[in-house]
């Protein structure tokens, strides 16, 4: 064993997201004895950080590393048990410092959202995480912690009333109040890049089982929303943005738990637009504008010209006033094989994508380091929901502003015919005598 100078490292310090982290850390988590240090390739910025945190930074260590600097992410690694990366897109500034990690057998944690990176990843370095011990968690932030947590979250409940897990589980989006950073619609834009010059990938973005292992076996059909009604809600819905990345998320958690969810377990996410006229006409809206986007944003000229006129660039996102008044409210329904139904919520306050994300992320780190025993949870590339244990949602809702709310458990009832032969074919007390 080597005691390491670090329990963390925040590496992409002065990224917009990383800011927000190294706020929470320094001025609103309270739980002692943390050591950590805030990595970025640029000393100044570092240093303009590190001031603005005020008196409570002024013993936190700076480490200097670029993404594409190998010996400067090793000399990193080796003096910490986890990195945080705030770096993205992953993509394309993200590899080497999985490698690194994968490698000196450092746990690592990040909030991409970038599927066919992950999948890249997950091929090239899993056997070397399982070799070293480095346990890997990506999406550890909006996406797609509520999602994934919230699943695990309700098939616990699932489990402890019915004795089985739901096969069916939906998640719909009642709330959803925040803004957009540079950072993320930069991911977002080099995807489809990527995949227009790149056949496989287009191929990977059709299969809602790409990030499952390759011996999966899973052949469930995946329900994507467009525009429906919603009669579990008395809502019409349409398409989630995250639906991509959380459902793959999702998906690879069954393929991980053990035993399964089920075999044939379905999973789906979508927004809920209200009832009646006005709720139909939102719901199209959002089909056709989520459509229209992804269509334009297939051809480069059209990427180029949003990112120059009409996107936020790098760095660039919600004000501090904006974060601070951002919220979601997520609401999951299970349905077991018998029909037995579970129903729960996930809530957040602040922005999702930045002063949620933030939090989540720290808390994430810091669970993997203090509650999760290397023993039970090994090297190699987890889901959140596989990852952690309960001990993080009880972090989530002291330490990040999150809710894990039971709201309903159905028992199957039975119908007048079932309860009449019930009756018939049990003995008179005559007979039992």
């Amino acid at each position: 064993m080597i005691n390491k100078e670090f329990d963390i490292v925040i590496f992409g310090a002065t990224s917009f997201v990383g800011k927000i982290l190294c706020h929470y850390l320094v001025n609103e988590y309270t739980e002692p004895n943390l050591t950590w240090a805030m990595a970025a390739r640029s000393e100044t910025k570092l240093k303009e950080l590190k001031a603005s945190l005020g008196e409570n930074a002024a013993a936190i260590p700076l480490i200097i590393a670029d993404s594409a600097d190998e010996l400067a992410l090793q000399t990193m690694c080796e003096k910490t048990e986890l990195v945080i990366s705030t770096v993205g897109p992953y993509a394309l500034y993200g590899e080497l410092l999985v490698k690194t990690c994968s490698q000196l057998g450092t746990d690592y944690c990040d909030l991409t959202g970038e599927p066919q990176w992950i999948s890249r990843m997950i091929s090239r370095y899993e056997d070397d995480a399982k070799r070293s011990g480095a346990r890997i968690v990506n999406c550890c932030g909006f996406d797609s912690i509520p999602s994934d947590l919230g699943v695990k979250f309700l098939q616990d409940h699932a489990q402890q009333h019915f004795g089985s897990y739901c096969d069916q589980v939906k998640l719909r989006v009642k709330v959803l109040k925040g803004g957009a950073s540079g950072g993320t619609i930069a991911s977002g834009l080099n995807l489809y890049k990527e995949a227009s010059a790149d056949p496989e990938i287009r191929k990977e973005m059709r299969d809602p089982y790409s990030l499952c292992p390759t011996e999966h076996g899973f052949t469930q059909r995946q329900h994507n929303v467009s525009v429906e009604f919603d009669e579990d809600y008395d809502s019409w819905a349409g398409p989630f943005i995250m639906a991509s990345i959380n459902t793959r998320v999702v998906l690879r958690s069954n393929a991980l738990v053990d035993g399964h969810y089920a075999e044939d377990f379905k999973y789906d996410e979508a927004m809920l637009t209200s009832s009646g006229k006005k709720g139909e006409k939102m719901a199209k809206k959002l089909s056709f504008g989520t459509k229209a986007s992804m269509f334009m944003m297939a051809f480069a000229p059209m990427r180029w010209l949003a990112t120059r006129f009409f996107l936020p660039s790098p760095g660039e996102g919600p004000t501090p006033e904006q974060q601070l008044k951002g919220c979601y409210d997520l609401r999951l329904l299970g349905r077991t094989k018998q029909g037995e139904r579970v129903r729960v919520k996930v809530t957040g306050d602040r922005d999702p994508g930045y002063g949620s994300t933030a939090k989540m992320l720290a808390q994430a780190g810091i669970s993997l380091r203090r509650d999760v025993d290397e023993g039970e949870v090994g090297g190699g590339f987890w889901t959140p929901a596989t990852a952690f244990n309960d001990k993080l949602i009880t972090r989530l809702v002291d330490y990040a502003g999150m809710g894990f709310e039971l709201e309903s458990i159905s028992q199957v009832v039975p119908t007048i015919e079932e309860t009449t032969a019930d009756a018939v074919d049990e003995p008179s007390p005559s007979a039992q005598n």
